[in-house]
């Protein structure tokens, strides 16, 4: 299983690599640090089969709150683009916003979640994201 995340903040990227690295069942995660770079990454295909020698992404983390291309742009390029439209997106911000979750959610985002301030509620969150979206969701193709 891969997740691709996209986040900006490094304090937060270690926490997610550690949290995702302890879960039961390990999985590669590809980090991209700026909204630019998870689209070239996203993009950067020569088939929309085949990504540059590996599988597309089986869910994206995604924080909003990001200098230059933003989240919420990253968001709609994904829901926009045929190959990618399908892949399940979950935004993991700081931002408790109604705007921003309505706008997210009217882009197609498949859940919204605020970043909690402990270490153990990250965890706990964590590790339930990567259950559900990863053992308990049914993906619309298989990977």
């Amino acid at each position: 299983m891969d997740i691709l995340l996209v986040e900006d903040q490094r304090m937060d990227i270690e926490l997610m690599l550690y949290a995702l690295k302890k879960s039961r069942s390990p999985c590669n995660i590809v980090v991209m640090q700026n909204g630019q770079d998870a689209l070239n990454y996203l993009l950067d295909d020569n088939s929309e089969n085949q990504h540059a020698g590996h599988s597309w992404p089986n869910l994206i983390l995604l924080d909003l709150k990001m200098p230059g291309i933003d989240g919420h742009q990253v968001l709609a390029k994904i829901k926009q683009t045929k190959h990618l439209k399908q892949i399940p997106v979950v935004i993991l911000t700081s931002s408790s916003e109604l705007k921003d979750r309505i706008r997210c959610y009217d882009s197609g985002a498949n859940s919204y979640m605020v970043k909690p301030s402990s270490y153990h509620e990250f965890k706990m969150l964590i590790d339930k994201i990567r259950e559900y979206w990863l053992e308990l969701n049914t993906a619309a193709e298989d990977s």
